[in-house]
């Protein structure tokens, strides 16, 4: 414990603010596992010209990802006398996907097809990514999508129901994830595994884990080969379900596969830290540590979220000494997984302390509205409630508050708990839940009538 104090003591100044966000779905902060809105068409690479290499220092995707804009890169491209290829583009598309630059990989496709620069075999339905991506740029309504998608002649597509649903799915509006996928079945539109993947995460993130489980049987009946993004999905999925053995046969798959992404040691030893298997998230972890470079924040985060999670905080620690002498920077997601070991080992004290040193780094709102960041503040919520500290218990979820994570529930009633636990009545607590989005369930009047015999 003075390892873990004396490290959090030698804390580094604020990141500078270009430094990247934490992502939305994995306990680390890296990038989302719910499958993203379908990419626009893609030509497939041609023999015309030569192929643009995403790793060329003078390649088209560099030249997109630095201009002050798609149309001054490709004017410039052109200026230097070179055309643009099929292959060209379909680099430029996929580079700017993996670094999570949908929109502007979107205006590429429109300038593509504004500007025709060679012969395109797009199917209509592609012209389904620009109605949504522009109502989702001005925060229109699904339904205000769905009848501009019809002004527009666009004939709805399983890949237009996954925007929508993912669009849904990120407001935490469970509801609304319904009604899309109901007008998707009276459309007659056959879901994928991506749809079935944005239904699963979206009620495992509500804790509908009843719901989650028929979603996940549909993944497993839809799949088809061995899909490594699928099988990351399961990974989380599992990890959410509790289902160690499903977890273990699935690690046991993406081993077999020619290569595994780092992304996947990740998510793997954070699912088994979900279910309670430390010890393979260990062997996970060791396995990491032997064979490649730690070189990412975000791979140290996924074994400190196992650890922090169970409240082994001289493990934590051990792990964080040797993060900072590997050269790798703590995140604002670092500091609230050692808040929670912290809590977890009733060290309230230091973990209040580690929560406010996490304040001082970058902490966007990007960050604020990532799975990872809003559960394990949740989890901190629900241990403040457990010892009925209502002040913290208010703080945690003040900060909570300020997303739509708050729609769930299960949220509120947390907060709830912290007010029987402390016995303080409050008269407005049903309004206040209803006011911010959440509709009350049977544990929430159950909770407010516990809250009732404190009353003055």
């Amino acid at each position: 414990m003075l390892l873990l104090r004396a490290l959090l003591r030698r804390r580094r100044p604020p990141l500078p603010a270009h430094v990247p966000a934490a992502g939305f779905f994995t306990s680390s902060g890296c990038d989302a596992l719910v499958p993203s809105p379908p990419s626009p068409p893609q030509p497939p690479p041609a023999a015309e010209g030569p192929r643009d290499e995403p790793g060329q220092e003078g390649s088209l995707a560099r030249r997109v990802e630095r201009a002050a804009s798609v149309c001054a890169a490709m004017r410039g491209w052109m200026a230097d006398g070179r055309a643009v290829h099929r292959g060209h583009v379909f680099h430029a598309v996929n580079r700017l996907r993996r670094h999570r630059q949908h929109r502007t990989a979107l205006q590429v496709m429109e300038w593509i097809m504004r500007e025709r620069p060679y012969k395109l075999r797009i199917p209509e339905r592609a012209a389904l990514q620009q109605p949504c991506h522009r109502c989702f740029g001005s925060g229109k309504t699904i339904s205000k999508i769905l009848s501009q998608m019809k002004a527009d002649r666009v004939t709805p597509h399983t890949s237009t129901y996954n925007i929508l649903l993912k669009i849904q799915a990120n407001e935490h509006n469970i509801d609304g994830v319904a009604r899309v996928f109901n007008d998707m079945k009276r459309a007659k539109i056959e879901p994928s595994e991506i749809t079935y993947g944005i239904l699963a995460i979206a009620h495992a993130v509500a804790r509908l884990y009843t719901v989650c489980q028929t979603y996940v049987e549909a993944i497993e009946n839809s799949m088809t080969g061995t899909n490594w993004s699928t099988l990351e999905i399961l990974l989380i999925l599992y990890g959410y379900l509790g289902k160690e053995k499903e977890l273990k046969r699935t690690w046991e798959i993406m081993q077999g596969l020619p290569h595994i992404r780092s992304k996947s040691f990740i998510l793997a030893i954070e699912a088994f830290g979900k279910v309670g298997s430390i010890e393979q998230a260990e062997k996970i972890w060791v396995n990491i540590n032997s064979t490649k470079k730690l070189s990412l924040t975000e791979q140290f985060n996924s074994i400190l979220s196992v650890y922090c999670r169970h409240g082994i905080v001289d493990k934590a620690s051990a792990v964080f000494k040797e993060m900072r002498a590997s050269g790798c920077q703590p995140n604002a997601i670092t500091y609230r997984h050692l808040a929670l070991g912290c809590l977890k080992s009733g060290l309230v004290k230091e973990a209040l302390n580690t929560m406010d040193m996490g304040k001082k780094e970058v902490v966007t709102k990007k960050v604020r509205s990532s799975t990872p960041w809003l559960e394990t503040t949740h989890m901190l919520l629900e241990n403040f409630a457990e010892i009925g500290d209502l002040e913290n218990a208010k703080r945690v979820y003040g900060e909570l508050s300020e997303s739509k994570y708050c729609r769930n529930s299960f949220v509120y009633n947390t907060l709830l708990k912290a007010y029987v636990k402390a016995k303080v009545y409050e008269p407005d607590l049903l309004r206040t839940m209803i006011l911010r989005g959440a509709m009350p369930d049977a544990e929430t009047y159950s909770l407010l009538r516990l809250i009732e015999q404190f009353k003055i």
